[in-house]
């Protein structure tokens, strides 16, 4: 759950026109975000919390999902940073006020004993450029054939755990298991940074000082309650840690024990308390069991694109009043107040999301594209068909293939690119808007089926 937390993410602007991501970053994992999650005792009883903040991670952007990495590909390399005395001098001016929070003085030193200032936290943080990918680039990664094959592997081998997870909070145990896909990749990419390290590294020296202060304390508690180790207590370099990317305050308010060993491990081999954990996550804020996240729909020639708002609800029932159909022209099921999204601006992708559900995933990582990634994972893992989208002639996003031809034919024609990588990155986008602004087209950055046609002709 990095979400809003970058801050992993912090921004969210989204891939979608509402995207956010939560992300990482004040909030988990991951589309075209940015920037942009915690926890507390045992959940006893799965009650909504209305108040929830929108997301306590960071928002994490489609660039921080670790998208079909090597699955036993470590994130970072051990390695020892130089003394820094502005450091040194923080974590002691830094350790009344963890006392006085009611960290005992064995846990602080045990905590603190032998961390550094992490530069490569530092740049991590820094680091923050803005990478944007269309729905498709990230749904492709986020509902590839891997994840969704290593899924299914995931949801037989673990079928018991997660009926029983499902059965307690009322959470489907496909939607545990596509977060956990998309956060760490189903345990394998889950981050190797040493929490209070990379904590202590922020509030000292980061971009979001007073949040990262926050996160320390709320790390040392986990600490002091015994939940694990500093030695364990691994996570990623915005401190996102276990299975599904608990950032210490979303631990504080969501973590449990559902192994019933006294301690809520969620990082541990057996994803247990973590799944169970995100279950309790998304319960409290107001998953509804048996409701959809979202349909892909067909519209009506003539469709009064300006209904297309989170704030325009209406029952299923009465968008198909309006023509509004599921891919196979037929009316929705009526189970509850939905909207349409345009994922893409109206390019190619439209859906009808059920506002409960699709903002208690929101809640977890507020970024659209994170949002339809999950919900479109879970699809896929019970069976569901990919989405087929509904290009206009020319709206067809590009494969790799056709992004390379796109960046080396700019390139030939003197756009500053960077790289022919076939990624549409800030470099390319930028070009792409250049060319698009010299040739009288509305410059959008978008890479399009039309977009190359045009720039070979020229």
């Amino acid at each position: 759950m990095l979400r809003r937390f970058l801050g992993l993410s912090v921004l969210t602007a989204g891939l979608s026109g509402s995207v956010a991501a939560s992300g990482t970053v004040d909030t988990s994992l991951r589309p075209v975000l940015r920037p942009g999650s915690g926890t507390g005792g045992e959940v006893v009883s799965v009650m909504r919390v209305s108040a929830i903040a929108p997301t306590l991670r960071p928002v994490v952007r489609p660039a921080d999902l670790q998208l079909d990495a090597a699955p036993s590909a470590s994130l970072v390399e051990v390695k020892s940073y130089p003394r820094n005395a502005g450091f040194e001098r923080w974590v002691e001016s830094f350790k009344p006020r963890a006392a006085n929070a009611g960290i005992s003085q064995s846990v602080i030193n045990q905590a603190f004993r032998g961390i550094r200032y992490n530069t490569d936290v530092v740049a991590s943080d820094g680091n923050q450029a803005e990478f944007s990918k269309t729905i498709w680039e990230y749904l492709s990664n986020a509902t590839s054939d891997k994840r969704v094959a290593d899924g299914k592997r995931m949801l037989r081998k673990h079928r018991r755990t997660l009926e029983a997870i499902e059965r307690k909070y009322g959470v489907e145990k496909e939607i545990v298991t596509a977060v956990w896909g998309l956060e760490s990749f189903y345990g394998d990419i889950k981050g190797d940074y040493n929490v209070i390290e990379a904590m202590a590294t922020l509030a000292y020296d980061g971009r979001r000082r007073d949040f990262f202060s926050k996160q320390l304390i709320a790390a040392l508690k986990i600490l002091q309650r015994g939940d694990t180790t500093p030695a364990k207590m691994k996570g990623s370099w915005a401190g996102a840690m276990g299975h599904t990317q608990f950032i210490p305050t979303s631990y504080e308010l969501f973590a449990v024990d559902f192994t019933g060993d006294g301690k809520r491990d969620i990082w541990s081999n057996d994803p247990s308390d973590a799944l169970a954990s995100t279950a309790a996550y998304l319960a409290r804020s107001g998953w509804q069991k048996g409701m959809p996240w979202g349909v892909e729909v067909r519209l009506p020639q003539g469709f009064n694109r300006g209904l297309a708002s989170r704030k325009t609800l209406k029952m299923p029932s009465d968008w198909a009043r309006l023509g509004v159909t599921d891919v196979q022209g037929r009316a929705v099921r009526d189970y509850g107040s939905a909207s349409i999204l345009f994922p893409e601006g109206g390019r190619g992708l439209a859906l009808m999301i059920f506002e409960k559900n699709f903002r208690a995933i929101e809640r977890y990582n507020a970024a659209d594209a994170y949002v339809i990634g999950v919900g479109h994972l879970a699809d896929r893992l019970r069976g569901g068909i990919p989405l087929q989208g509904n290009f206009g002639p020319g709206e067809r996003p590009l494969s790799e293939e056709e992004t390379k031809d796109l960046q080396r034919l700019l390139k030939r024609k003197g756009y500053a690119l960077e790289k022919v990588d076939g990624k549409i990155g800030p470099n390319t986008k930028a070009q792409i808007k250049a060319y698009q602004s010299r040739n009288g087209l509305t410059a959008d950055g978008y890479a399009s089926e039309a977009l190359l046609q045009h720039v070979k002709r020229r």
